[in-house]
């Protein structure tokens, strides 16, 4: 039986598309049959977590565990399978999925209120026209105070 003793992440990079979860070695251990494997980056040293999916992206990457001589090799899709190791690499990454969430609805509503400034500055332009259009000098001088 395999299960996650500590993960900890030694320093996670949020890049655009994807969360970087770089490991080191006494931040991640396994226990295989009551015994602690600490990991060593020998192959795979990180955890790359699409930003847009939220799914691993790596997971042929291998992970190598050591306990003293021994050294047993997982794959990262064998890791994602155990429910501690997504529970807790879930709790390290959310954090830079809801500043992606938060910086996304930011953006639309800068979007939006760019739009409504848009379309009020076409409304003043039309409705000058119909004040030039009706000879209403005073409607006119009001609404270029406006733009």
């Amino acid at each position: 039986m395999v299960t996650v003793k500590t993960l900890k992440p030694y320093y996670i990079k949020a890049e655009k598309d994807v969360v970087r979860v770089i490991l080191a070695y006494q931040y991640f251990s396994v226990l295989i049959h009551k015994q602690v494997y600490q990991f060593i980056p020998v192959e795979a040293k990180e955890i790359r977590l699409s930003r847009k999916t939220r799914k691993v992206v790596n997971t042929a990457d291998r992970f190598a565990f050591q306990h003293g001589k021994d050294v047993v090799y997982m794959t990262l899709a064998e890791l994602i399978s155990l429910p501690d190791f997504q529970m807790q690499l879930n709790t390290i990454v959310e954090p830079y999925y809801r500043n992606e969430q938060t910086a996304s609805k930011k953006e639309k509503k800068d979007d939006t209120s760019l739009i409504i400034q848009e379309l009020e500055r076409q409304n003043i332009m039309r409705m000058i026209d119909k004040a030039l259009d009706e000879y209403d000098e005073e409607a006119f001088n009001d609404l270029v105070k406006q733009l």
